[in-house]
């Protein structure tokens, strides 16, 4: 015998009403794994920045002359599996964006614009963009003096509140205030490098080295805060010093430290440096003396002790190089260092106390690579091979540290920096 359509429909309407009380109660965890879902759906976003005009008025010592064969900073979505970028888009910018950082919360980039010409009529600047969460695009909010010449570096503190600037050509570093949207202010502090200039011939330069290229006056390279934000370190490679600085995060202003700064053997150059992740050991490279320098980091009073020196270069190299970046691994097991010229990232395991040991190199598969970055899933590195015009893509071993090219090149007029934005997450 057939049920009644009457009783059909009131079990359908039962089971209906079942089903949808038990979505509706079910209703901020089933709302929270969608959200997930869609989350999880969003793009690995690459931000490469480039640059896009021959520097001019630039004396013949300066040796690190693009061509400017960039555009601004190119988008890129990454393949989190395959490690291929594909474009998405690019960020028109005329002055050369050699330097890249995105905040925290993933909403915020701001670049240094390293500016063609200088003197008082063409000054440094720093440009703030919004990022849309959907896609990762970006809108320029605004530029701001960088307060002196060839901004080459941007840091944020901690707090997001600031932005560190060193400029290169002017031999300063500048601290600017981030406003409330996100745009930048006017420096809150300027701080020019004095001191005296280092010999034209490094200390540990590799045998028949004519490597020079900042030692004609101050070039600060690099500023950036330890990692709890109360003291911020900027390097000077003309003067072969680190400085230390204090720094007020309600002022915005930095003062000396005690000592206010460290030496490194004359004409060596430093360039860039990396903390550890425990916070303890600070690494030092030097462009034109082609080493790396380990220092203990007190991080209660803010002062480095030199512990270690050994060559960024493989053993027996001899000639010209000039290091350019170096990073930690999120573990904390290696270091990676690049040599310009020689064309290649030196591989360093860490020991138990922070002593560097070298493993291998690996060639850039490109002319000489400016910088290189890890995304966050640590799968890949990819280095910016500036006069070669791309972007080589290196799986990581996380046994060994070592890479292995996967094969993908990505064209980029004169890369100078790659920076990720996981839109899934935050930055």
């Amino acid at each position: 015998m057939q049920p009644s359509f009457s009783r059909v429909s009131q079990a359908l309407s039962r089971r209906s009403f079942l089903k949808t009380s038990s979505l509706l109660a079910g209703g901020p965890m089933l709302a929270g794994l969608l959200g997930e879902a869609a989350e999880a759906g969003k793009p690995l976003i690459a931000y490469v920045g480039t640059y896009t005009s021959p520097l001019q008025n630039v004396k013949s010592t300066q040796v690190d002359l693009p061509p400017g064969n960039g555009r601004g900073i190119h988008l890129f979505e990454v393949n989190r599996t395959t490690g291929v970028l594909t474009p998405c888009g690019v960020q028109e910018i005329g002055s050369s964006p050699s330097c890249l950082i995105a905040n925290a919360a993933g909403t915020r980039l701001y670049s240094a614009n390293e500016t063609d010409k200088m003197g008082e009529a063409n000054p440094g600047t720093v440009s703030s963009f919004s990022i849309d969460r959907s896609n990762g695009q970006l809108k320029l909010l605004n530029t701001v003096s960088s307060g002196g010449a060839g901004p080459t570096h941007v840091s944020l503190h901690p707090s997001g509140r600031f932005l560190f600037v060193a400029n290169y050509f002017g031999g300063s570093v500048a601290v600017l205030s981030i406003l409330p949207d996100g745009s930048l202010g006017e420096a809150s502090d300027i701080k020019k490098d004095e001191g005296t200039i280092g010999p034209r011939k490094a200390t540990n330069a590799p045998p028949g080295s004519f490597a020079f290229s900042g030692h004609d006056q101050v070039h600060a390279h690099m500023v950036q805060p330890d990692p709890s934000g109360r003291f911020v370190l900027h390097v000077d490679l003309g003067l072969d010093k680190i400085f230390v600085w204090k720094f007020d995060d309600q002022k915005g202003v930095l003062t000396p430290n005690d000592p206010p700064s460290v030496l490194l053997p004359a004409g060596d150059g430093p360039r860039h440096f990396a903390f550890h992740p425990n916070g303890h050991w600070f690494y030092s490279l030097q462009e034109e003396g082609s080493t790396l320098v380990l220092f203990d980091y007190d991080a209660e009073n803010g002062r480095l002790t030199s512990r270690q020196t050994l060559s960024s270069l493989p053993p027996g190299f001899a000639g010209s190089n000039f290091c350019s970046e170096i990073m930690v691994s999120g573990d904390g097991k290696f270091v990676y260092a690049g040599n310009r010229l020689h064309d290649s990232i030196g591989i360093f395991s860490v020991g138990d106390k922070g002593e560097l040991t070298f493993v291998a190199e690996e060639w850039t598969h490109g002319d000489y690579p400016r910088s290189f970055n890890i995304e966050p899933a640590e799968k890949f590195l990819y280095c910016c091979n500036q006069r070669g015009d791309n972007i080589a893509c290196f799986r990581i071993d996380k046994k060994t540290g070592g890479l292995a090219f996967t094969g993908h090149y990505t064209p980029v007029g004169n890369p100078s920096i790659i920076t990720f934005l996981d839109l899934a997450k935050g930055r």
